[in-house]
């Protein structure tokens, strides 16, 4: 099968969500083809089926983590997505490796600085406790020179603002500063918005 039939059946199988149980070692099996493309397919896919079977996943994390350290970007900003939504799904199958994504907050590729965010809107979502000591951490992602990481950023306040806003409170102000002097529209709508999710409560 080439490269580009192989896609095309990923395709399919990601359309036909019923027989994703079925599928998921198979597509497990393809984080190893010589493919970038296809890789970077079977991490997203494998993102997906973790967060709807994220039991069956578990004997896939650690590929998807090993793929994490990648020196090609896409691979690393899709595997540490993967782990976000896997994360989401059950954190526990996660566990293991939630210390390590922190290093992904400071990548050189502001991709994957984007994708760590993502990853950690996705988990905190349903085990939002162990944010409480890393909120510096994402103040940081607040004035990070690339637009789209700044774009993001506010939304994990936002995020957390919902379901702890005890660990947003200390932000506030630096969020109201940021919503009305920001350059960025997104930005500062962002900013606004994590502002209300955390001081509505």
């Amino acid at each position: 099968m080439t490269e580009a039939e192989l896609y095309k059946e990923l395709g399919r199988i990601t359309k036909e969500e019923d027989t994703w149980e079925e599928n998921l070692p198979y597509v497990s099996s393809l984080l190893t083809h010589a493919s970038v493309k296809i890789r970077a397919k079977a991490l997203w896919m494998l993102g997906e089926m973790g967060l709807r079977f994220p039991h069956l996943i578990k004997d896939a994390v650690p590929s998807i983590y090993s793929l994490c350290k990648s020196t090609d970007p896409l691979l690393s900003e899709r595997a540490v997505n993967a782990l976000g939504r896997i994360g989401r799904g059950c954190f526990s199958s996660i566990e293991k490796y939630w210390p390590e994504l922190f290093r992904f907050a400071e990548d050189e590729d502001p991709k994957v600085r984007l994708s760590f965010i993502w990853a950690s809107e996705n988990i905190a979502t349903n085990t939002p406790d162990i944010y409480a000591d890393h909120m510096e951490v994402f103040a940081k992602l607040l004035h990070d020179k690339d637009d789209k990481v700044r774009m993001e950023s506010p939304e994990i306040f936002r995020v957390l603002g919902k379901r702890r806003p005890e660990f947003v409170m200390p932000y506030v102000e630096q969020l109201r500063t940021i919503s009305e002097t920001d350059n960025n529209r997104v930005v500062r709508i962002h900013s606004l918005g994590a502002i209300r999710a955390t001081v509505s409560k």
